[in-house]
C-alpha cells in the first residue's frame, strides 16, 4: 500500500513545484530588445547634434534684454512708453483727471526740454499744475534707462496724439545728467519753473 502512496507523492511534489513552470526569457525576445537598445543609443549620436542652434528660440540674452542705451535712434519710444508710462498717464496721454496729469497738451511736453529730461532723470514730488489743474503726488526718475530710451521715450510724448513739438537727442540727457548734482524728486513746478530761470 506505501508502495502505491510513494509514486502518487513523488507525482504531486513534481507537480506543485513552481520550478518546472519558470522559463529563461526567450533568446529571440532578449536580442529584439538589445538591438531597439542599441538602435536608440546609435540614432542619438548619430543625429544632428545636441543643443543645434537651427532648433528652437535663437534669441541671445542681448535680444531678450531689450533695446540698450546706445541704440540710437533703433529705440521705440512708443513701446517704451507703453511700458513705463501708460500705466499712470495712460496711453491715450490723457492721464487720470486730478491723479495724474495729461502728457496730451501739456504745457510742461511741449515746453522747453530741458525741464522735461530733468523731470524724467530725476522725478517730481509735490504739486504741478498741468494744463490749468493742479495736481499732488509724485512722479519716478527712471535711472534704469539710458539717454537714448530717455530721448526716444521724450520725443514720442512730444509728437504724439495732439502734440507737435520737436524730437529731442540723447545728448541733452548726457548734457543734464552731468550737469546736475540732484539726488532728490523736483519739489513740484515751482522748483521746475527756478530750473529754467537758471538755465
Amino acid at each position: 500500500m506505501s508502495h502505491n502512496h510513494d509514486p502518487l507523492g513523488a507525482q504531486q511534489r513534481e507537480n506543485a513545484d513552481p520550478e518546472e513552470r519558470i522559463r529563461p526569457v526567450p533568446l529571440l525576445a532578449a536580442l529584439i530588445t538589445v538591438g531597439m537598445v542599441l538602435f536608440g543609443v546609435l540614432y542619438i549620436f548619430l543625429s544632428e547634434p545636441f543643443g543645434s542652434p537651427a532648433l528652437g528660440d535663437r534669441r541671445t540674452l542681448a535680444d531678450l534684454s531689450g533695446p540698450g542705451p546706445a541704440a540710437g535712434g533703433a529705440v521705440d519710444g512708443k513701446a517704451l512708453f507703453a511700458a513705463q508710462c501708460a500705466a499712470c498717464h495712460q496711453a491715450t496721454g490723457k492721464g487720470l483727471p486730478g491723479v495724474f496729469p495729461p502728457l496730451d497738451g501739456s504745457e510742461w511736453v511741449q515746453g522747453d526740454p530741458r525741464i522735461l529730461a530733468n523731470i524724467l532723470l530725476h522725478g517730481i514730488s509735490g504739486e504741478i499744475e498741468v494744463a490749468g489743474q493742479k495736481y499732488q503726488g509724485a512722479m519716478p526718475a527712471f535711472p534704469q534707462l539710458g539717454d537714448a530710451e530717455l530721448a526716444a521715450v521724450v520725443s514720442h510724448v512730444r509728437s504724439a496724439w495732439s502734440n507737435k513739438a520737436d524730437a529731442v537727442p540723447a545728448s541733452l540727457f548726457e548734457a543734464e545728467r552731468k550737469a546736475s548734482t540732484r539726488t532728490t524728486p523736483f519739489e513740484g513746478g515751482a522748483a521746475l519753473k527756478a530750473l529754467a530761470g537758471g538755465g
